[in-house]
């Protein structure tokens, strides 16, 4: 059975889209015609006789209602019943009238042979009805003559009180069948032209319903679903789609990982309003496609490339990929690493290559005791530095930075210090540790930048820190030639630079806005001699969201 199932199907599903459209639309009006053919016919046939059996009625009633008929019954007068029978089936286009007294004896009938015999014995018709209640009668029955609608009415005395017979009157089926069968080949017409303006009809969709979905067969369309939901439950990234009403439409596991949602609710259908409370992630006013756009949610950072969708003009939904920014961080910390310490061993090599250049002239000289004590001053300094970082920071990376940028400074020709009283130990778990780095060391950088400048009082930047209290503080103080006070409003703008160039005008911005999302600020003060000092004030409480 199964075999014979399988073997049936497959020739269909090897049609092509538009065959099986014409093919299943033709068929189901082919259907719907026939059916609704046959019940017009049934219709018209049962109107036709219920339409006859009505005129076969009233007209055996007018001649039961004749005072003519009535005594004539009474007497028993075949002579003047018989012919007139005859002349009101003829005016009445009746096939038969046949009139029968009290007893049901014909008292008048087509065939004279059946005069005077019980009206009982025609075609088993039932007269008792009509004879004892006094009842009209329409009947249909099949006879020698073939089908044909009867109806019977009693004939009263001219007083009205009493039944002396009864008339009946009939009609033959055999126009209506004549009728019918000019309907029907009508029928066959509409029908065969209903099915043809079907074809053509589902010709005209089926091109059109092909050219919307780009031509694809059915079965290619569901290869493409299957391949979409691997696609997007192999990527890495959280994906999530939703209509122009704001109703979740896809959304892949990745994403519900991400947002720590229900993995067992059905998601899709969901307002992403209620989804997603008060979060910007899905927010496109613009209806620009945007990339790489930092967005928070649930107090996690993330990464979101948002791109809406288009119909002609119009937006019709949207789609985010997103990634949490921890994911990336943990990349671009990895990458900062590398970074610092390639910074650090450039510094140091270009350093220590002065160093053993001065060194080999000192040697070449003859003046090898300044050789030596040369040598112990830059291996204590080292050690002292690398000492001080040991016991005043905890976060390796942060002490990396510190490292590097003294080198840095070092190769500048600028003198750069550590408070030695600093103390950098109890930092929170919410600071990520390259981006604590990245504001102290951008901060850094524009003290480096300030003390090189035209103007400058001096080379000597000095960096305090402290963990103490509810916030930890950073401290840079330099000897640069300070800023304008008219400008000291648009030093964190982002672009604004006292230096010409694309790459300025960005660390000071990216501070920040990095310590306004822990919470914290960094401010700028004027020193009295000479200088500037940037404090960075960073709270140990995470920020509510």
């Amino acid at each position: 059975m199964k075999t014979t199932i399988k073997t049936m199907k497959l020739p269909f599903r090897k049609l092509k889209l538009k065959s099986r459209m014409m093919f299943i639309l033709g068929l189901m009006a082919l259907l719907q015609t026939s059916m609704l053919g046959l019940f017009a016919l049934q219709y018209l046939n049962q109107s036709l006789n219920d339409e006859i059996g009505v005129r076969a009625l009233h007209v055996a009633k007018t001649i039961a209602a004749m005072p003519a008929v009535a005594n004539a019954v009474k007497r028993s007068d075949t002579n003047y019943l018989q012919p007139l029978s005859l002349t009101l089936a003829q005016q009445t286009h009746a096939r038969f009238v046949v009139i029968g007294d009290a007893a049901g004896l014909r008292l008048a009938h087509p065939n004279t042979a059946k005069l005077g015999a019980s009206m009982m014995d025609d075609d088993n018709d039932e007269i008792s009805p009509t004879l004892s209640q006094g009842r009209a009668v329409i009947s249909k029955a099949e006879g020698s003559l073939g089908w044909s609608m009867r109806a019977r009415a009693p004939i009263f005395d001219p007083i009205g009180e009493q039944i002396v017979g009864l008339v009946s009157v009939g009609y033959l089926l055999d126009s209506i069948e004549t009728v019918i069968e000019s309907y029907r080949a009508t029928l066959l017409w509409v029908i065969l032209a209903a099915f043809c303006i079907s074809l053509l009809t589902a010709l005209w969709f089926a091109n059109h319903f092909k050219k919307a979905i780009f031509g694809l067969e059915p079965e290619q369309i569901g290869q493409l679903y299957q391949e979409r939901i691997a696609t997007l439950e192999s990527v890495r990234e959280g994906i999530i789609a939703v209509n122009a009403e704001g109703q979740i439409t896809t959304i892949n596991k990745a994403a519900v990982q991400f947002l720590e949602l229900q993995e067992q609710t059905q998601w899709q259908g969901q307002n992403i309003s209620a989804v997603m409370p008060e979060s910007p992630m899905l927010d496109n006013r613009s209806h620009n496609a945007e990339f790489d756009k930092e967005v928070w949610f649930k107090q996690k950072p993330y990464i979101v490339n948002r791109l809406p969708l288009r119909n002609e003009n119009a937006i019709i939904g949207l789609v985010a990929s997103f990634r949490p920014k921890d994911e990336l961080d943990l990349v671009s910390q990895q990458l900062s690493r590398v970074q610092q310490y390639a910074d650090s061993l450039r510094s140091q090599a270009h350093e220590y290559t002065n160093k053993l250049h001065t060194i080999a002239g000192l040697i070449q000289i003859g003046a090898s005791d300044q050789a030596l004590a040369l040598i112990g001053q830059e291996n204590q300094a080292h050690r002292a530095l690398i000492k001080l970082l040991m016991s005043t920071v905890s976060d390796a990376i942060l002490a990396g930075c510190l490292l590097g940028k003294y080198n840095r400074a070092k190769e500048m020709g600028l003198d750069f210090s550590i408070d030695p009283n600093s103390h950098m130990n109890d930092i929170p778990k919410h600071l990520p540790s390259d981006q604590l780095a990245s504001m102290v060391g951008n901060i850094i950088d524009n003290a480096f930048e300030t003390c090189l400048a035209q103007g400058a009082h001096g080379k000597q930047i000095s960096l305090t820190m402290t963990d103490f209290g509810t916030d930890i503080l950073f401290e840079v103080e330099d000897q640069g030639a300070g800023v304008d006070p008219s400008q000291r409003e648009l030093i964190f703008s982002k672009g604004y630079s006292s230096k010409s160039g694309d790459e300025h005008g960005l660390g000071l911005h990216l501070v920040q806005k990095l310590a306004t999302r822990f919470g914290g600020y960094v401010v700028m003060e004027p020193v009295t001699l000479s200088g500037s000092r940037f404090t960075i004030s960073l709270p140990k409480q995470a920020p509510r969201l």
